[in-house]
């Protein structure tokens, strides 16, 4: 897989965060640096959806108190 969108071999694929944005596989050769920070669109991209996944996650553990809660 390639982290070149601009190279024309239509193999691209992109490692999200966590993971520090770094691309595996490149089929471009030597000589094309990849650019080493997100872009701003894409920071706010990962952000939404890891606060979705938070909230999702928070309403999960409010549902579990809940039903504690009630056995009591």
């Amino acid at each position: 897989m390639c982290h070149h969108p601009d190279c024309g071999c239509g193999q691209h694929f992109y490692q999200p965060p966590p993971y520090g944005w770094h691309h595996r596989g490149c089929c471009c050769g030597a000589g094309y640096v990849p650019r080493r920070f997100p872009t701003r669109e894409e920071v706010i991209e990962y952000l939404e959806e890891y606060l979705k996944q938070l909230r999702a996650e928070a309403s999960r553990v409010e549902g579990e108190l809940a039903e504690l809660k009630k056995e009591d």
